[in-house]
């Protein structure tokens, strides 16, 4: 019997049992509340959100709370999503301007093992690629509860020698929230693309802007007094709103020994963001309202060349890449109230830069053994100037990274993974100037620019089963220096140096051509490596997690998919006295071809109406009325049991 697979085999290809590709067909199939969702197609991913929608989202992998994106590597198109030095946290990671139709595939890394991945990527790392054309136009309308309405217009017809894509997205939705989040984007790209993935190239324009109202994290006290529903919220003038404009440029050149990748692109992106997560704690009269305003032109290249030789006689290829950043950035600090400026905190201007070179070699030395050796350097230069001179300064850095894997097999269709590596973080630039607190004015030590990881990795990667794809990796991870969440100030600080220990178990089955199953779980240990009485767990990190999705199609015209998502417990606080509960979701789809070129979709998330938590976090926090602050766990809910419907028109 001839078993028919859509995801892309890795045995022969993949260098360790932690990195994949996962199709357009598969991404197609997924259920997803927002567009920062699809990173969930990264096996282990969780992806959730604390604040409005139109806020960058909150990652979980590999025993990592990754807050807005930091260790986690996203780009799209070779952009990296990623913002150094943002004014609410380093590594920002915005993906509200996905359109997940343009999407061809995804392509996912875990761990510091890889020469080509940098800054942000010792966890791991996801590259979206979009498409140059489309197999056909889209034409999409959905409509559904709590404010949801969504319109896409797509197509890529022929011009000239090429084609010229377009796609237009509106966007509108309020969540289940008693202050609605009335999340409106915009979203645009045009691309102009000739020739072939392996040979041609693409010039493209996107464009994004969202405004929205936000429901903070909440206490829970407030709830179990009845003070506040599970969808209520302390300040109603919480939010923002951004935009992104980007203008790159993408070749390829491909021989028959030889290939050259070669990509730029400028990136104007602002933030404007309003936020109150202590609520009357440090201000009793006016409130603990924020705002942190981001304003940034980024500049960037990435290229690669890759070509074939013998080394001692064995059949070798041999890869060296060139990737610059600059980044020329102005945010800032404020005391507001309902969005009013009270005072200033901080302004900063800050100029970072960065230049990494690796080589990387890939020999097999004989039919069952191969090996991928490589290594990294990176050079940052930091440039401060804030409004108060003792916190400005100039700073530099750099880092080298070696990486080895070792790859033996396949036998019986399975192959056995050796990975060892170094990768790093950078920290925000303004830690690496500063003398004194902006907000208290006290002293402080100044952080290191660049902080190193250390991983080593075990793994096996199997299709001996006729139609399944397993893949099996056990892992160790170090920090010299932990990125957390501080609350008070919705930023991310250096903290204390780190150890995870974990494993992935991942499974793709297909057994017939109508039936696709996938079955993730991971599991990870995260404590802080040094002595301290308030303890060594790391509050936020993941510990369990699991999904497994079951998608149908080529039943007549019947298709659909059933998705459970299970996001474990974790330690809010180092001594793991207090501890958040575990979520459990499961997400629906079912669909009707009504021809061809038309379809209709009905789409369900929390179909068990579960009341539970998308994130929690425990600190000290004062509500309107209250003598002193307390500490307690604030949580923002997931959203309750809704429906969308979409009608899809291909021409």
């Amino acid at each position: 019997m001839t078993i028919e697979t859509s995801r892309t085999s890795q045995i022969g290809i993949a260098d360790s049992a932690n990195s994949g590709i996962v199709t357009q067909k598969q991404l197609e199939a997924r259920t997803v509340y927002r567009a920062g969702e699809l990173l969930e197609a990264t096996p282990g991913m969780i992806v959730s959100q604390h604040s409005g929608e139109g806020k960058a989202n909150q990652f979980y992998l590999r025993g990592f709370n990754l807050d807005h994106g930091t260790d986690f590597r996203t780009t799209v198109d070779g952009m990296l999503v990623n913002q150094r030095s943002h004014g609410h946290g380093q590594g920002w990671t915005d993906v509200n301007f996905l359109i997940p139709e343009l999407t061809t595939r995804l392509e996912y890394k875990k761990g510091p093992y890889y020469a080509s991945e940098g800054d942000f990527a010792s966890a791991g790392a996801s590259s979206v690629v979009y498409a140059d054309k489309l197999a056909a136009g889209i034409a999409s309308i959905g409509i559904g509860q709590n404010g949801y309405r969504r319109t896409l217009l797509a197509d890529s017809p022929a011009v000239g020698n090429g084609h010229l894509l377009y796609a237009l997205e509106l966007f509108h939705n309020d969540g289940p929230f008693v202050m609605p989040d009335n999340y409106r984007r915009t979203n645009g790209v045009l691309r102009y693309s000739e020739g072939t993935e392996a040979n041609g190239f693409n010039v493209s324009a996107m464009a994004y802007r969202a405004r929205w109202q936000a429901t903070d994290q909440i206490p829970q006290r407030a709830v179990d007094s009845g003070a506040l529903s599970r969808f209520g919220f302390i300040d109603p003038t919480d939010g923002g709103e951004s935009h992104r404009y980007s203008l790159s440029t993408a070749w390829r050149k491909t021989g028959d020994s030889s290939a050259t990748r070669a990509n730029a692109y400028v990136l104007h992106n602002q933030l404007d963001l309003y936020s109150n997560f202590t609520y009357f704690n440090d201000d009793p009269v006016n409130g603990d309202q924020f705002n942190q305003p981001d304003r940034r032109t980024t500049f960037g290249a990435n290229l690669s060349h890759t070509w074939e030789t013998k080394l001692l006689g064995r059949q070798s290829e041999n890869t060296v890449g060139l990737q610059l950043q600059n980044d020329n950035i102005f945010n800032g600090l404020h005391n507001t109230v309902s969005r009013q400026r009270l005072s200033t905190t901080r302004t900063d201007h800050i100029v970072e830069g960065s230049a990494g070179i690796y080589v990387e070699n890939n020999t097999r030395w004989s039919e069952k053994f191969r090996t991928v050796a490589g290594i990294r350097s990176d050079f940052y230069r930091f440039d401060v100037r804030s409004d108060n001179p003792v916190n400005s300064g100039k700073s530099n850095d750099s880092i080298v990274s070696p990486k080895l894997s070792l790859i033996f097999g396949p036998w019986a269709k399975t192959e056995y993974y050796v990975n060892l590596g170094n990768g790093f973080h950078s920290n925000d630039a303004r830690g690496t100037t500063i003398t004194i607190d902006p907000k208290s004015g006290d002293p402080v030590d100044r952080v290191s620019p660049l902080v190193r990881a250390k991983g080593m990795e075990l793994g096996v990667r199997s299709e001996f089963v006729p139609g399944l794809q397993t893949s099996l990796a056990v892992y160790r991870l170090d920090f010299d220096s932990e990125l957390l969440f501080v609350g008070d100030a919705g930023t991310t600080e250096a903290s204390r140096p780190s150890r995870r220990y974990g494993f992935e178990f991942n499974n793709y089955y297909k057994p017939t051509k109508w039936l696709t199953v996938d079955a993730d779980i991971a599991f990870a240990r995260a404590r802080f490596r040094d002595a301290d009485p308030v303890g060594n767990r790391i509050p936020g990190a993941v510990e369990g997690v699991g999904s497994v999705a079951v998608a149908v199609d080529n039943i007549g015209p019947y298709f659909g998919a059933l998705q459970l998502r299970y996001f474990g417990p974790r330690p809010l606080i180092e001594d793991n006295s207090v501890r958040s509960h575990s979520t459990t979701t499961l997400n629906g789809r079912i669909g009707y071809k009504i021809n061809p070129k038309m379809r209709i979709e009905l789409e369900g998330y929390n179909l068990l109406n579960r009341k539970a938590s998308a994130i929690d976090y425990y600190y000290e926090s004062r509500l309107p009325g209250e003598s002193a602050a307390v500490n307690d766990v604030h949580f923002h809910p997931i959203e309750s049991r809704s429906f969308r419907a979409t009608l899809v028109m291909n021409y």
